[in-house]
């Protein structure tokens, strides 16, 4: 039996929180940042919103326990706090993940309201939801709107990506690849940008992401035609499925400590938690989508809700750290934008 619990989120943070803490070999990370301690903010350009756990898939390494059984969905009210706060603090990026954050019903409205006011907009797409019914429209909204798709891919080969993401999700994927390159998405020149995320399929950090990056296209472009323009790779973050997984194969100490002994401190000063805030499904305000998970709100005396949005106190504020940090800050840095230093 798991040593988390899926049915109560409030407990499973704390469990969760609880685990990380009680690792002997582990040092704390506010102690392997040195200098850089306290961490704090370097200004605000992106804030990233996660408009619910609601997905139609359920991955094995999804650090946001999403799937087609989640309720929990940011409301327009919410969602409209969300954009005051762009105006107000000039925000540059508005980067909108789930769960699947297609399926929130403000989805389009965040979109065309987020594009209204000049800001880049990312969308955090699994690829398979472009296929169903209820989305046939969606590439061609996207497209119009020129939003930038960041999508899930952790590897070009079938076996490895049925196995983390569920059977058929490969075939899907490329399927929805190929629709995204004919209406222009990924192509050599072109403002509509489509990125890969690749992230290990177990406890292993991930290779260099500008070797990577060239098998991907390579071996997409041969085999299916596929093209794209940037690889993102991702550390797989001992939170939630993942952390469960760690634990039911006895192999999370070990993990902890390739992390710890892999720290970086040049990954350490560009997390991206320095000029990105993020935004739950409820208003509640996290240093990033990973401490959202383990209901790490942000403290130290900023507001922790977007409703009471201060431009100027988050820009500035300290970063709320633990031990799963050690997972950006590990080998070559990972954020939601890739390796964060070569």
């Amino acid at each position: 039996m798991s040593l988390l619990s899926v049915h109560s989120p409030l407990a499973d943070a704390t469990n969760q929180l609880r685990i990380l803490r009680q690792v002997p070999a582990v040092r704390s990370f506010s102690d392997s940042l040195g200098v850089l301690h306290p961490l704090t903010a370097a200004g605000l350009d992106t804030l990233q919103i996660n408009v619910g756990k609601l997905c139609n898939q359920s991955c094995d390494h999804c650090h946001v326990d999403a799937g087609p059984d989640r309720r929990e969905s940011m409301s327009r009210e919410t969602a409209e706090w969300c954009l005051r706060a762009v105006a107000a603090a000039n925000i540059n990026t508005v980067d909108i993940t789930g769960g699947a954050p297609e399926l929130n019903p403000n989805f389009r409205w965040i979109v065309e309201q987020a594009r209204a006011a000049g800001c880049h907009v990312m969308d955090r797409c699994n690829l398979t939801v472009l296929l169903l019914p209820s989305q046939a429209d969606l590439i061609d909204f996207l497209a119009r709107h020129e939003v930038e798709i960041v999508a899930s891919m952790p590897c070009y080969l079938e076996a490895n990506v049925n196995r983390q993401r569920g059977e058929g999700v490969y075939a899907k994927s490329i399927e929805a690849l190929r629709r995204l390159n004919r209406a222009g998405y990924g192509q050599p020149g072109s403002r509509l940008r489509l990125n890969l995320v690749y992230n290990p399929g177990g406890p292993s950090l991930p290779p260099p992401q500008a070797v990577l990056e060239a098998d991907y296209k390579r071996e997409l472009a041969a085999r299916y035609g596929v093209v794209f323009h940037s690889l993102y790779t991702m550390t797989n973050m001992p939170i939630s499925r993942f952390l469960d997984s760690l634990l039911r194969s006895g192999r999370y100490e070990a993990y902890m400590e390739k992390l710890v002994n892999a720290y970086n401190p040049v990954a350490a000063e560009n997390v991206m938690c320095r000029t990105l805030l993020s935004v739950g499904w409820d208003g509640t305000l996290y240093d990033c989508d990973f401490n959202q998970m383990l209901e790490l709100r942000v403290n130290h005396t900023a507001p922790a809700h977007i409703r009471d949005f201060d431009a100027a106190a988050l820009r500035s504020r300290r970063i709320m750290v633990g031990a799963h940090c050690y997972g950006c800050t590990a080998g070559p840095g990972s954020s939601c934008g890739g390796a964060t230093s070569e």
